[in-house]
């Protein structure tokens, strides 16, 4: 395979949603959704059926190039996001990942005893070479239409899925070992995070123009537990990111944790620019919290509403972003300087079953709605 030198890239078109990663006002909110590139869309599902399976799609530097795009090509986005999957990292440290039609993901091993987390090291990246030959390559395939986001699951996310094997509902074999051997639990972490540093920072050389940190479980840990095994184990990684990209410019570092609203206040002091908020958390209250001041420090905000909202006739969803907007409130205007600033996107991941034609009425609505919120 030819590798494309990621030195090379077209110059940003619409930098908007990287702005508003820095706090920097914007002429409109940008807008991305989380798994858009997915089953939702018809091409996708054509996509995938050409690949064979899952991760015979990811694996493919050209078909996960293929999918990333899909979405931007019907919608006016404004960012996209690496096709890939969270489970990669543990997949390369040997435990075998594959997905079954209509089970999710499942690992052939898993990590659950002393000896099992001896075993235990953070993989060699050239085994995750596919995933930062896609990222190059879809960069490169965006020509500077919008940025790139590249991700990985967050440490404990990670080691849940790698000690339970699969998803759980009641997180009862990770939450046992955690409970009653805390310390190969934190070992399990402390790998988990200088691999997932590793795996982001080689994603920023690739071409990633932000990274995302998925924290999908860390909202069922009990308050205080969330603390020592999420949150420590997410500013772990933060702290090992590279903070300027292959053409010179910063990173922007987003957490998000579903269920993680409640902690807003502890996740204040991470060393990241955005956070992520599920449709639990409430957005000016969560801006009165990290925001910060124009002028000052603070975080941007992204989120927060229900994807289930996309279900809904497209007055409804017209109405329902508004509340959205209106509860972050207004985004400050002022190009000279720094202040809150908001990104929209979903809650959580888009259902398989959305109507393309709703998340074209969700894009217009986003953006109509929040220039007319700066001009009011």
């Amino acid at each position: 395979m030819v590798r494309m030198n990621p030195s090379a890239f077209a110059p940003l078109v619409n930098d908007t949603f990287l702005r508003a990663c820095r706090r920097q006002a914007t002429d409109y909110t940008p807008l991305w959704l989380m798994r858009q590139a997915g089953r939702y869309l018809p091409e996708y599902k054509a996509t995938r059926a050409k690949a064979g399976s899952f991760m015979g799609l990811a694996t493919n530097v050209d078909y996960a190039t293929e999918v990333t795009l899909q979405p931007l090509d019907r919608f006016p986005l404004d960012a996209a996001i690496l096709f890939s999957d969270i489970l990669t990292v543990p997949d390369a440290m040997g435990l075998g990942l594959s997905f079954a039609e209509g089970e999710g993901p499942r690992f052939a091993k898993t990590v659950r005893t002393e000896a099992d987390v001896a075993q235990l090291a953070v993989p060699d990246m050239d085994k995750l070479r596919y995933v930062f030959d896609a990222v190059t390559s879809i960069r490169t395939a965006l020509n500077g239409r919008v940025p790139l986001i590249g991700f990985s699951g967050s440490p404990w996310t990670l080691a849940c899925y790698m000690v339970e094997g699969k998803g759980s509902d009641d997180y009862r074999l990770v939450k046992t070992l955690m409970y009653s051997r805390p310390d190969l639990m934190h070992r399990i972490l402390a790998v988990n995070a200088d691999a997932v540093a590793q795996y982001l920072n080689a994603q920023i050389d690739a071409g990633a123009q932000a990274v995302m940190i998925f924290d999908s479980w860390g909202g069922v840990l009990a308050d205080g537990a969330f603390q020592e095994f999420s949150l420590a184990y997410t500013a772990r990684v933060l702290a090992q990111l590279k903070r300027t990209g292959v053409d010179g410019t910063d990173v922007p570092r987003i957490v998000f944790t579903k269920g993680g609203g409640i902690w807003l206040p502890e996740m204040k002091p991470l060393d990241c620019e955005v956070l992520g908020l599920d449709w639990t958390a409430n957005l000016g209250q969560a801006r009165a919290i990290v925001g910060g001041e124009v002028g000052g420090p603070g975080k941007a905000l992204q989120g927060n509403i229900d994807p289930n909202v996309l279900f809904a006739p497209p007055a409804q969803i017209d109405a329902q972003v508004a509340k959205v907007l209106h509860s972050f409130g207004k985004p400050h205007t002022d190009h000279s300087t720094t202040g809150p600033t908001h990104i929209f996107n979903l809650g959580h991941g888009i259902s398989q079953f959305t109507p393309p034609e709703h998340v074209a009425a969700l894009v217009e609505s986003v953006h109509r709605q929040s220039r007319a919120m700066r001009q009011g």
